[in-house]
């Protein structure tokens, strides 16, 4: 994961410039992940960041997080 302008951007490759964080891609490290606000901490970003691309995908593979349906 890498943060690009406050939103949440998978980097399945590790070859995006910048700072970046590692989940598994499994409902329960993602929710606490969100709780926790790892990502905003890991990627050392001010304020929130926009999470909804991140959990789109997730969703498409049929982990669903952060309380989606």
């Amino acid at each position: 994961m890498v943060s690009i302008d406050s939103v949440l951007v998978p980097d399945e490759r590790a070859s995006m410039p910048g700072r970046g964080a590692w989940v598994h891609e499994t409902r329960e490290c993602v929710d606490a992940a969100f709780r926790r606000r790892a990502f905003v901490r890991a990627l050392r970003v001010s304020g929130p960041l926009d999470t909804q691309t991140f959990e789109k995908r997730l969703n498409g593979y049929g982990i669903k997080v952060n309380g989606s349906k």
